[in-house]
C-alpha cells in the first residue's frame, strides 16, 4: 500500500465540509508521525489533532496513584476528548477551536495549542484508543468518518518504543521495563480492536 494511495483516500474526504479521520494504533505504532505527514501533504485544509493533548496532568495522575499506568484508558480525559471531536464535526461558523497540544519532553499536555478555524475541511486525529468500546471511548467511532489502523510488526514497534522511551533520558533497563511492561498491557488492549478499523495499514520497518 503506497503512501500515495493512502493521500488519494484521505483527500475524498475533503469534499465534505467537514470530514474527521482518525488514526489509531498501539504505542510507537508511528501514529503521530504518520498523521502530521498526511496533513503536509493535504495542505491547508487539513489540521492535526492528537489525542495526547488529553493526558491526565502528572499532578492529577500522582494524586490518583496511576503515574505507573500512565498512557492507560482511564489516565486519559477521554471525555474532553470526545466532546472536543463533538465540537469540531460542528463546524462552528465564524469560531476557530482551540484543541490541545502535547509536549513529549515535558511528559505535560498544552492547553490552547491547535487553532482549526472553521476553514478546515479535514480533521486528522490520532490516539490509541479510538476503536475502544467502553464509554466513553466509544462514542468516538460515530464521530470519525473513518478509522486507520496502523500495524507495524511488534519487533519494529517494540524497538521503536524502547528509542523513543531512551531518547526522552530513561536508562535502557528503564525503557525495556516500560515498553514491556504498562506499555505492552496498553498495546494488546489496542490491537483487540484492529478489526473495527475501516483501514488496515502495514507500517514498513524504518
Amino acid at each position: 500500500m503506497r503512501f500515495a494511495d493512502l493521500v488519494e483516500r484521505a483527500s475524498a474526504l475533503l469534499s465534505r465540509e467537514r470530514a474527521l479521520l482518525g488514526i489509531c494504533g498501539a504505542p510507537a505504532a508511528g501514529k503521530s508521525t504518520f498523521a502530521q505527514r498526511l496533513v503536509a501533504e493535504l495542505g491547508p485544509s487539513s489540521v492535526y489533532v492528537g489525542m495526547d493533548g488529553f493526558h491526565l496532568a502528572q499532578v492529577e495522575l500522582n494524586r490518583l496513584g496511576r503515574t505507573a499506568r500512565k498512557g492507560a484508558p482511564d489516565t486519559f480525559d477521554a471525555a474532553g476528548y470526545v466532546n472536543l471531536l463533538r465540537r469540531l464535526r460542528s463546524r462552528p461558523p465564524d469560531e476557530v477551536v482551540y484543541a490541545p497540544g502535547f509536549r513529549r519532553d515535558l511528559e505535560e499536555p498544552i492547553a490552547g495549542a491547535v487553532p482549526v478555524p472553521p476553514s478546515v475541511r479535514l480533521i486528522v486525529t490520532e490516539g490509541n484508543y479510538l476503536l475502544l468500546a467502553d464509554p466513553p471511548w466509544r462514542y468516538l467511532r460515530d464521530l470519525l468518518d473513518e478509522v486507520w489502523f496502523l500495524d507495524p510488526p511488534e519487533d519494529a514497534r517494540h524497538q521503536w518504543l524502547i528509542d523513543r522511551h531512551r531518547a526522552y533520558g530513561r536508562t535502557l533497563a528503564e525503557a525495556r521495563e516500560r515498553t514491556f511492561g504498562s506499555d505492552e498491557r496498553n498495546a494488546v488492549l489496542i490491537n483487540a480492536t484492529r478489526s473495527s478499523a475501516d483501514l488496515i495499514v502495514p507500517v514498513t520497518p524504518r
